[in-house]
């Protein structure tokens, strides 16, 4: 029978983690019931260097339940995409199938065994996708969907209205921890494995408790991630302006010196126009040219540890 692991990464979850550990508990025992997973099936909670009691309790959950809660303490905050991809990399080696999932518990646990299913039926990959955004405000609403349709603008394959809720078959996580870069972002990665794949919808859910850990500033430098790690119409766009900027100053140019062959113009405001325009127009061609991909490629070759894991938590031992 397979071995399931559900990776759940933890920033500051002390409100809800015992919860969460709770419904994924009776989920993993449900489906040993109906002899769907092993019954050495696990959870593994990953703390992202949380700055409150997430770590004490993980440890106390895995004192409690030691054979259905594992634990990954990482050495610091390295972020959500990190923290994940250090919990299925761990599982990875221990278990024959991964889902990963948030610890607020708005995506909703009661299709995990619809995923086991779509495994068992020959998908390594299968996606948890919303099928409405009630629950969330009109601005994260808006945005989120804003989000995937610029995604798809630029050229980078993802699934809509997916996030990180999904299930990896073993060698599916195999094959994805063969991809090295330092630049992560999961929903444009996962979708590169090219494996057999399906999906399953759900309702998104009310955060049982706690609050989010992705404000406005957070999922703007996870797009933004997402759009220069995946493709290069940035540059082209950015190619576009800068030409239209330098065509402008052509134009610029006739008009300053029809004005100053006509006599309409102050001293001086022909040579001052004609270079900022045409400087100006010059400067946003290099720049945007050649800037964040320069510091992508700077971040890239130092091949520094993606994650530093201080402590793991099984029953392996025994």
């Amino acid at each position: 029978m397979d071995r399931l692991a559900i990776v759940v990464p933890c920033y500051n979850e002390e409100e809800v983690l015992q919860i969460a550990s709770k419904a994924l508990r009776e989920v993993l025992d449900g489906l040993v019931k109906k002899g769907k997973i092993g019954a050495d099936s696990f959870i593994l909670f990953v703390n992202d260097g949380s700055k409150d009691r997430t770590w004490e309790l993980i440890e106390a959950e895995h004192a409690a339940y030691p054979a259905q809660v594992f634990g990954v303490k990482l050495a610091g905050n390295v972020g959500h995409q990190f923290a994940l991809t250090a919990g299925l990399i761990t599982a990875k080696d221990l278990s024959d199938v991964t889902i990963s999932i948030d610890a607020d518990l708005q995506d909703d646990v009661n299709v995990i065994e619809e995923m086991i299913d779509k495994f068992h039926a020959g998908n390594d990959i299968v996606y948890g996708v919303r099928k409405e955004r009630k629950t969330d405000t009109f601005f994260k609403r808006t945005t989120a969907q804003g989000f995937y349709k610029v995604m798809e603008l630029m050229g980078v394959k993802t699934v809509y209205n997916h996030a990180d809720f999904r299930l990896m078959s073993k060698r599916a996580v195999e094959q994805f921890s063969k991809y090295k870069e330092t630049n992560l972002f999961l929903r444009g990665m996962v979708p590169l494995i090219g494996y057999q794949t399906d999906c399953v919808y759900y309702d998104r859910l009310e955060r049982v408790a706690g609050e989010s850990k992705y404000p406005l500033k957070k999922m703007l430098a996870l797009a933004f991630n997402g759009i220069s790690s995946f493709s290069v119409k940035p540059i082209s766009m950015i190619l576009g302006v800068g030409i239209f900027i330098v065509i402008a100053s052509v134009l610029a140019a006739v008009y300053a010196l029809i004005s100053f062959f006509t006599g309409h113009v102050v001293p001086g405001w022909t040579s001052l126009i004609l270079s900022i325009w045409f400087l100006g127009g010059l400067q946003l061609l290099a720049i945007g040219l050649v800037g964040q991909y320069i510091g992508k490629i700077y971040i890239e070759v130092k091949q520094r540890p993606r994650y530093n894991i201080e402590k793991v938590l099984t029953n392996e031992e025994a």
